[in-house]
């Protein structure tokens, strides 16, 4: 089992590069979203009412908040703790739910139950940050060209739909350029942020927590929402984490402290400086940055460009996030296409990337402007943080074996602010906030509802089939006739017979001279080495059981694996069995009427096992069979 002191080398994708270009690599693909949010979130933390101008203090207060947020979650909580909860190098909330030791007795523990709502939020974020981010980007133009407002929102839903149809090419061939160009980006803005706190260098007050403290004791609790805003400058946080296994911790910390950090920290400084020096300023503080003319529209050309990689990344993590969730059985199985035969982590999966499309479009057309957007932001991604805390709390009792006060003392200190910032996000949630809990929600229904189906569904099937060592001693009774040929039977039931066996014996009364059962199990691990892929044995008459394991983050082939494991049977014209189950959705089951009609749905339209396990289609036959879960 994994402890704290794992290393970054045993990252599967972190092989075979130098430090230093993991680090610019990780620029590109972990700190697009975190690096963008100085695009909007000052602005709309520091904005008053319409024709009021910020107070000095107020900015002072907001700035503070900010650094002090950044330093907090991300340096302290993230790359200090989290980070450190890795399952094989790979990281996420779902591989850190891998590392809790599994409830035998219960279908679904408390602690999955946590971590799957916390993944279902992060699809509620998905729909968000492309369309923010874009749109935060092209509003910059307006400063020159006021007249171009209302070209915004067309081009960002243009900007939109181009993005999200050349993810079937895969990033590979444009992921060289997203290192250098966030580079550019962070050193941009980093240089812009130090050239007005030269010019006013009173704001380097806010680097000291008085000030943010000072804040509330202004306000007091009216005070409170403003931590909704904070929050908008640190939700990449939880991308650091969940990309670990693609760079390992050390390029990913290193690219964090050596220009990510000091570069976000002297941006909202600098656009804090500029209002406090002209409030004006306050419209619109990043791009009020550069002199109205060729210099803003240059400004927004690499803001444009920094927004689409930061929605690059994140829809990735989307379509990353989606294939773990089928390996681990949380979702139906769905398309999913490996874009680069060099870095397995390079997927798309079209059913996703489509449905991300139009509901981000339509956020875009609903809302119109970054400023609105922003109501509707956040509240998703501070769940998801708080959830992170707790699990990694169960992580290091359960898993690690920690004592209380050690355990305690972390998740305490993350806590203090993580549930501020997810009650200061609910506030806005009649301003926004519904969307992204409504699209978790959706989400959070179908993963529990899949997996609380698939576990009753093995459970009967389990009931059901005698030992496999059984049948065949009863063989000859049972299935007198056998015919030439080898037979794959896929078998959810790692010791039982399949039905489909069950069936062809009993009621064909045929079966071929060679019998494979085979059984996929995906194991709580990221990859499983190669050589401990298959498991076969022999148990005699022409019949062998075959174990494939298959780690979270990989896509088994039950061909080819059959292939490399030297058994005596020819595969080239061999037959695959599967059972096609159809649900019937009565009053009888364990389900219930409403979450078994939505598991037949989910599974009717869930992805074949014939494309999933890359089974010739011209080889398969399915039998089919009646269920009231």
């Amino acid at each position: 089992m994994a402890t704290a002191a794992t290393v970054d080398e045993r990252s599967t994708h972190a092989h075979g590069a130098s430090l230093g270009a993991l680090a610019v690599a990780a620029l590109g693909v972990v700190f697009g979203d975190i690096g963008t949010s100085p695009l909007y979130t000052l602005q709309v933390g520091i904005a008053p009412k319409p024709g009021e101008m910020p107070a000095v203090a107020d900015v002072l207060g907001v700035c503070s908040l900010i650094v002090w947020a950044l330093t907090m979650v991300v340096t302290v909580k993230y790359l200090a703790f989290i980070m450190r909860a890795d399952n094989q190098g790979e990281g996420g909330i779902l591989a850190l739910l891998a590392l809790v030791p599994r409830n035998k007795h219960a279908r679904i523990g408390l602690v999955a139950i946590l971590v799957v709502a916390g993944a279902a939020l992060l699809y509620g974020d998905g729909i968000i940050t492309p369309a923010i981010s874009v749109l935060s980007a092209l509003e910059g133009v307006e400063l020159t060209a006021p007249g171009f407002k209302q070209a915004v929102v067309p081009l960002t839903c243009l900007v939109l739909l181009g993005l999200f149809a050349i993810q079937r090419r895969g990033t590979g061939g444009i992921g060289a350029i997203f290192g250098p160009v966030m580079i550019v980006w962070f050193l941009c803005i980093g240089g812009l942020g130090a050239w007005h706190v030269y010019r006013n260098p009173s704001v380097l007050v806010a680097l000291s927590p008085q000030w943010g403290a000072n804040y509330f004791m202004r306000h007091g609790l009216r005070g409170m929402p403003i931590l909704g805003i904070v929050v908008l400058a640190v939700t990449g946080g939880e991308a650091l984490y969940a990309d670990m296994g693609h760079f390992g911790r050390r390029p990913i910390r290193l690219a964090w402290l050596a220009l990510v950090f000091p570069t976000l920290v002297l941006c909202y400084l600098g656009q804090g400086a500029l209002v406090m020096r002209d409030a004006s300023a306050v419209e619109n503080p990043f791009f009020a940055m550069v002199p109205p003319g060729a210099s803003t529209y240059a400004l927004v050309a690499i803001s444009t460009a920094a927004t689409i990689i930061a929605s690059q990344s994140l829809i990735t993590g989307v379509f990353s996030l989606t294939h773990q969730a089928v390996q681990l059985g949380y979702f139906p199985r769905v398309t999913v296409t490996h874009t680069s035969r060099h870095a397995e982590g390079q997927i798309y999966v079209p059913e996703i990337n489509w449905a991300l499309c139009v509901l981000c479009i339509g956020l875009v057309l609903t809302f119109r402007e970054s400023s609105k957007l922003a109501a509707a932001y956040g509240i998703a991604v501070s769940g998801t943080m708080a959830i992170t805390s707790v699990t990694y709390f169960t992580v290091t009792r359960r898993t690690w074996k920690w004592p209380l006060w050690k355990a305690v003392l972390p998740l305490g200190l993350f806590l203090s602010f993580d549930v501020p910032f997810f009650a200061a996000n609910a506030t806005k949630f009649f301003d926004g906030g519904w969307i992204p809990i409504l699209v978790g929600a959706v989400m959070f229904v179908v993963m529990i509802d899949w997996k609380v189906g698939r576990t009753i569904l093995g459970e009967r099937l389990a009931a059901n089939s005698p030992p496999l060592t059984r049948f065949v001693a009863d063989l000859e009774q049972l299935c007198p006739m056998r015919v030439p040929g080898t037979a794959v039977i896929l078998s959810s039931n790692a010791e039982g017979t399949p039905p489909v066996l069950m069936t062809q014996a009993r009621r064909i009364r045929a079966l071929h001279e060679k019998l494979l059962v085979v059984t996929v199990m995906t194991e709580h691990v990221p990859h499983v080495k190669h050589d401990e892929r298959v498991r076969t044995e022999d148990l005699g008459k022409g019949v062998w059981r075959i174990w494939i394991r298959s780690g979270f983050m990989e896509h088994p082939n039950i061909p080819k694996l059959l292939a490399e494991a030297g058994l005596p049977v020819d595969l080239t014209d061999a037959t695959y069995y599967l059972g096609r189950e159809t649900f019937i959705g009565g009053k009888g089951g364990k389900m219930g009427v409403f979450s078994e009609s939505l598991f037949a749905f989910l599974a009717r339209n869930a992805r074949s096992a014939t494309s999933w396990f890359g089974i010739p289609p011209d080889q398969v036959v399915e039998l089919g069979m009646q269920i009231d879960l």
